[in-house]
């Protein structure tokens, strides 16, 4: 995800019991076939996931990660197209007449430096925003991607248990919320069918073992802003010669939150971050444009309006304001809107996992503050769910809450570390469940 981690302090505080229970346990409620399966195909996707790790590529640049997981589906008997979207991949798998069911992995990585320590950390750098920069999956989409493709392991072994259409999609750039708006640009549902459901998963720094999920909205809308104050430029001693953008940016900054605190309804959602706030090079110049940047959240498309309406209209006023031209404005352009999980197909599969991992298990979550471009698939028309999957040492995860217990490391922590087994395991089983309910097969 996106600029936030995958979960605010309230929500990981609010998922606490997650660490009542031990994980153990969910093996009790284990299907007679499918545990197995995973173990016995585990190192593979040991060996899968360490490498992936290792060697991460940022958005639109994942040539490597494509080539592998199209070469992991080719060898497993699916008709593989690469380069959907740029670098997206797109893998077939007809098993007679019935639904096709879309699983969705992301291919990129973060522009930071990882400092896990691992043995198998990333070094790897890239050319970002025209600088290197170090590159680490600290999101889990190496996580994702193993369990993606030990999802489609696992599906073909079950294969007398289904019919239907697998279409498994490896999508790039869901860190800049443009990946799946390129493959779908790119004919994704016109050259390929379109699926009747669609699954994507994502991890989570609550204890391993553990499956989270919601009906309704899941994830937030993500909007930027863009804006450039122009003044007129002059001598720091001599502002009333001038005209300050500085002077007006930090008006916008204070005046733009009472949209948040005083027109949106204080039960709905909702905030504006300025980020990044970029004028001038010394002390005793006043500048002549004063650049902002930041980020635009919510769940509810009419909130969504209003912050976007009222970001705009609280701009003009301050330049207004201070007798300044028009502001430069590039507000909600290329945004996307919530992930918004399917009522009933939430609960058919919710009913499936806790089959499958025990009821104690599967817990429902509340929304994400954060942002994920899975949203363009259910814009597309197409019952989709958004579930998350715990990654953390349950006995970490227990410390972290006792008075001055070490907080656990987020995703996009650089020490954000998922522990790679039992994390992987149940995400296969518990995509590959998902998928076979969607099947309306036996579990």
């Amino acid at each position: 995800m996106p600029a936030l981690s995958k979960l605010t302090l309230v929500a990981c505080a609010a998922w606490a019991a997650c660490t009542l229970v031990p994980p153990a346990a969910a093996q009790t409620a284990a299907s007679g076939r499918l545990a197995p399966l995973v173990d016995e195909i585990y190192p593979r996707l040991e060996a899968l996931y360490q490498d992936l790790h290792a060697h991460p590529e940022l958005g639109f640049q994942e040539t490597r990660t494509a080539a592998a997981l199209a070469a992991q589906m080719r060898a497993l008997g699916f008709e593989v197209t690469e380069g959907v979207g740029r670098t997206g991949v797109v893998a077939l798998y007809r098993n007679g007449s019935g639904p096709t069911v879309l699983v969705r992995t992301e291919l990129d990585a973060l522009p930071m430096e990882e400092k896990t320590g691992l043995p198998y950390a990333s070094r790897a750098r890239a050319q970002w925003n025209g600088s290197e920069t170090f590159v680490a999956h600290s999101c889990g989409h190496d996580v994702h991607m193993a369990s993606w493709v030990g999802t489609a392991q696992a599906l073909l072994a079950l294969k007398d248990q289904w019919h239907g259409t697998l279409m498994f999609i490896g999508q790039p750039a869901e860190e800049s919320v443009g990946g799946a708006k390129a493959m779908v640009d790119d004919g994704l549902f016109k050259r390929f069918p379109k699926p009747d459901f669609a699954f994507a998963l994502h991890t989570d720094p609550m204890a391993y073992g553990y499956v989270g999920y919601r009906a309704g909205p899941m994830t937030s809308a993500a909007d930027g802003l863009e804006i450039t104050f122009k003044g007129r430029g002059g001598h720091g001693s001599a502002p009333h010669a001038t005209i300050d953008p500085i002077a007006i940016g930090a008006h916008f900054v204070t005046d733009v939150q009472t949209v948040v605190s005083r027109e949106k309804n204080p039960f709905e959602f909702g905030v504006v971050t300025i980020g990044a706030f970029q004028a001038g090079t010394v002390g005793n110049i006043i500048p002549a444009e004063a650049r902002l940047s930041g980020t635009i959240r919510s769940y509810d498309p009419a909130v969504r309006r209003k912050l976007i309406d009222g970001v705009r209209r609280t701009a003009l006023a301050s330049a207004a304001s201070a007798g300044a031209p028009e502001p430069e404005l590039h507000v909600g352009e290329g945004g996307v809107g919530a992930v918004v999980n399917d009522a009933a197909l939430v609960q058919r599969t919710v009913a499936a996992l806790q089959a499958q991992l025990g009821a104690d298990h599967v817990v429902q979550v509340p929304p994400i503050t954060a942002s994920e471009d899975f949203s363009v698939l259910g814009e597309n028309g197409i019952p989709s769910m958004f579930f998350v999957v715990g990654v953390s040492d349950p006995k970490d995860v227990a410390a972290s809450k006792q008075p001055g217990g070490k907080p656990l490391p987020f995703n996009h922590s650089p020490f954000f570390a998922p522990v790679p087994e039992p994390s992987i395991k149940v995400g296969v089983r518990a995509m590959t469940t998902a998928v076979l309910s969607a099947m309306g097969a036996k579990h």
